[in-house]
């Protein structure tokens, strides 16, 4: 039967660090017989995976789509502690726990990123604030940005220098990943929260290029092959959602995060697995596990992606905050003393990735634009060959919590 499926790339991240563990250090196994035990805790929250899962399905459009949860999680937990009343209800019931956990999480995971050189992960947020003399942003405010998040404030006037400022900064915080995020502010936009993240990780096993890496066809999602590299190896973890997919997982160096892949059943869609998956499923996935001896076939790619959240994050529920009659933010300024309240006008968010033989590079960037208004036992083994429409997964095996999740529907494209 011709492989017709869409190719799902469900990049997950779980970034939620035990601060009692260690860094990312080299763990190559060097006895191949060896078994591997990761396993997953629970997160900021169980919500916090629903929302990672629940926002993907909702922003998937069909193409290479991949998007960075965490990114969007740091930069509209920032947002909501401006937020207050429904407004702040509403971002809290779709982010998936309270603001104060959030800032609770966000405070101690910052503080212990690790940065060395098999394993990099770094986030970095930012403030820039129109230069109005009507916007007079509450200290408590900056205070929280600054003390949680370790948010820079810039007041500036938002034109074509502070366009070039914004872009110049993401460019330094995704390593060069993502040359920039606007091309120019808005007149109405007084406010802009920013999260960048970027990632590096080595494999623990690393393909070996003469051996390893070898030349197939990839089949899209209209039945049209593509010449691709695969990165041809043997993995220890075993995934299975029951008859839906199959698939595997890789550790990165150190072991603390992993790239995982799901295979859709040949003649299920892509789309149509998206739509069965959410934050529980997930988790009972990489949590059963299984130790067995698994042949893989996995492309190499780059894929870039761009999208507009508002309709995704509007669909979960978050309405209030991008409704300029009704949003809330008057922890942020205060509408009675200044004359000017706020709502989300747009989140746009921007995620690179490059998966290869020494590993995978990954980026995203995060912007929430605030404008003013009035108001184990081992089995036989088994073969993946990754030649069409999967899923995978990379993720903190520590926690639940995705960073990216995305989709590649040609290898080339």
């Amino acid at each position: 039967m011709k492989k017709t499926l869409s190719l799902l790339l469900a990049l997950l991240l779980l970034v939620a660090f035990a601060l009692s563990l260690a860094g990312c250090g080299s763990a190559r196994r060097e006895d191949p017989t060896q078994t591997v035990d990761i396993t997953p805790e629970a997160g900021v929250s169980s919500g916090t995976l629903d929302f990672a899962i629940r926002l993907y399905r909702a922003a998937y459009d069909g193409n290479n789509t991949l998007l960075s949860p965490l990114s969007v999680l740091a930069a509209l937990a920032m947002t909501a502690t401006g937020a207050a009343g429904e407004t702040r209800a509403q971002m809290e019931s779709v982010l998936g726990t309270s603001v104060e956990e959030l800032n609770a999480f966000f405070d101690a995971y910052l503080a212990n990123l690790p940065n060395d050189e098999t394993c990099k992960l770094a986030l970095a947020d930012a403030l820039w604030i129109r230069n109005d003399d009507r916007l007079a942003v509450k200290d408590a405010f900056l205070g929280a940005c600054a003390d949680v998040y370790r948010a820079a404030a810039y007041r500036t006037p938002f034109d074509r220098e502070a366009v070039d400022e914004i872009n110049g900064w993401v460019r330094e915080k995704t390593d060069g990943m993502i040359e920039k995020l606007v091309d120019e502010i808005p007149r109405e936009t007084m406010m802009l929260i920013l999260n960048a993240l970027a990632f590096d990780a080595k494999w623990a096993e690393p393909y070996r290029q003469e051996s390893e890496v070898r030349s197939g066809d990839f089949t899209k999602e209209n039945g049209d092959k593509v010449e691709v590299e695969f990165l041809c190896g043997t993995e220890r973890l075993f995934l299975e959602d029951g008859d839906r997919a199959l698939g595997f997982v890789k550790p990165y160096a150190g072991g603390r995060y992993a790239f995982a892949a799901l295979l859709p059943s040949e003649g299920t869609a892509v789309a149509d697995y998206i739509a069965t998956l959410d934050g529980e499923r997930i988790a009972t996935i990489l949590q059963n596990k299984r130790n067995c001896t698994v042949i893989t076939r996995l492309p190499k790619f780059k894929s870039r992606t761009e999208l507009k959240l508002n309709d995704p994050l509007k669909n979960l529920g978050m309405t209030e905050a991008f409704d300029d009659s009704v949003a809330d933010f008057s922890g942020i300024v205060d509408p009675l003393v200044t004359g000017i309240g706020l709502y989300i006008s747009r989140v746009l968010h921007k995620t690179y990735i490059e998966v290869g033989e020494a590993g995978t590079r990954a980026a995203a960037v995060t912007g929430v634009f605030l404008d003013y208004c009035g108001g184990i036992y081992l089995e036989p083994p088994k073969e993946i060959s990754l030649d069409r429409p999967f899923v995978y997964l990379i993720y903190d095996v520590e926690n639940n919590l995705p960073l990216f999740i995305g989709t590649l529907n040609d290898p080339n494209g």
